[in-house]
Protein backbone atom coordinates (compact mmCIF):
# COMPACT_ATOMS: atom_id res chain seq x y z
CA UNK A 1 0.00 0.00 0.00
CA UNK A 2 1.27 3.35 -0.77
CA UNK A 3 1.29 6.03 1.67
CA UNK A 4 1.29 9.98 1.00
CA UNK A 5 2.41 12.29 2.92
CA UNK A 6 0.97 15.87 4.10
CA UNK A 7 3.67 18.08 4.92
CA UNK A 8 4.08 21.33 5.98
CA UNK A 9 7.22 24.15 5.36
CA UNK A 10 8.05 27.00 6.87
CA UNK A 11 10.51 29.92 6.11
CA UNK A 12 11.17 31.72 9.34
CA UNK A 13 12.43 34.88 7.27
CA UNK A 14 9.25 35.20 5.53
CA UNK A 15 7.31 33.98 8.45
CA UNK A 16 5.05 32.23 5.81
CA UNK A 17 4.09 28.30 5.40
CA UNK A 18 4.09 26.20 2.48
CA UNK A 19 1.40 22.92 2.39
CA UNK A 20 1.40 20.27 0.13
CA UNK A 21 1.38 16.41 -0.07
CA UNK A 22 3.52 13.95 -1.97
CA UNK A 23 3.97 9.85 -2.24
CA UNK A 24 7.84 10.39 -1.72
CA UNK A 25 8.54 12.76 0.93
CA UNK A 26 12.42 12.37 1.21
CA UNK A 27 12.68 13.28 -2.73
CA UNK A 28 10.04 16.45 -2.35
CA UNK A 29 11.41 18.04 0.35
CA UNK A 30 14.53 17.89 -1.82
CA UNK A 31 12.81 19.42 -4.46
CA UNK A 32 11.69 22.40 -2.36
CA UNK A 33 15.15 22.66 -1.16
CA UNK A 34 17.04 22.82 -3.89
CA UNK A 35 14.61 25.41 -5.87
CA UNK A 36 13.30 22.95 -8.25
CA UNK A 37 9.74 24.05 -6.96
CA UNK A 38 8.20 27.22 -7.98
CA UNK A 39 6.22 28.43 -5.28
CA UNK A 40 8.95 27.81 -2.90
CA UNK A 41 11.81 28.51 -4.79
CA UNK A 42 12.04 32.79 -3.25
CA UNK A 43 11.99 31.56 0.38
CA UNK A 44 14.86 31.56 2.21
CA UNK A 45 15.93 29.00 4.59
CA UNK A 46 13.15 26.61 4.04
CA UNK A 47 12.33 23.77 6.53
CA UNK A 48 10.17 20.99 7.51
CA UNK A 49 8.33 21.46 10.47
CA UNK A 50 5.11 18.84 9.97
CA UNK A 51 3.70 15.92 8.24
CA UNK A 52 0.59 13.46 8.57
CA UNK A 53 1.01 10.19 6.72
CA UNK A 54 -2.60 9.27 4.66
CA UNK A 55 -3.39 5.75 3.08
CA UNK A 56 -4.83 7.40 0.33
CA UNK A 57 -4.13 10.44 -2.05
CA UNK A 58 -7.78 11.35 -1.88
CA UNK A 59 -7.18 11.29 2.15
CA UNK A 60 -3.89 13.48 1.47
CA UNK A 61 -5.59 15.87 -0.29
CA UNK A 62 -8.52 16.52 1.29
CA UNK A 63 -6.08 17.40 4.55
CA UNK A 64 -4.41 19.47 2.52
CA UNK A 65 -7.24 21.53 1.67
CA UNK A 66 -8.06 21.70 5.33
CA UNK A 67 -4.60 22.76 6.18
CA UNK A 68 -4.36 25.57 3.59
CA UNK A 69 -8.07 27.04 5.20
CA UNK A 70 -7.97 29.87 7.60
CA UNK A 71 -9.15 27.24 10.21
CA UNK A 72 -5.71 24.52 9.51
CA UNK A 73 -2.85 27.84 9.36
CA UNK A 74 -4.19 28.52 12.71
CA UNK A 75 -4.59 24.94 14.20
CA UNK A 76 -0.67 24.69 12.75
CA UNK A 77 0.19 28.00 14.00
CA UNK A 78 -1.03 26.22 17.65
CA UNK A 79 0.21 23.50 17.65
CA UNK A 80 4.00 24.17 16.23
CA UNK A 81 3.92 27.48 18.38
CA UNK A 82 6.78 26.47 20.82
CA UNK A 83 8.90 25.39 17.71
CA UNK A 84 8.36 28.55 15.09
Amino acid sequence: MKVFYVYVLYSKIHNKFYIGYTGDLKQRIQDHKNNRVNTTARFINIRLVYYEACLSKKDAMKRERQLKAGYGRAYLRNRLKHCL
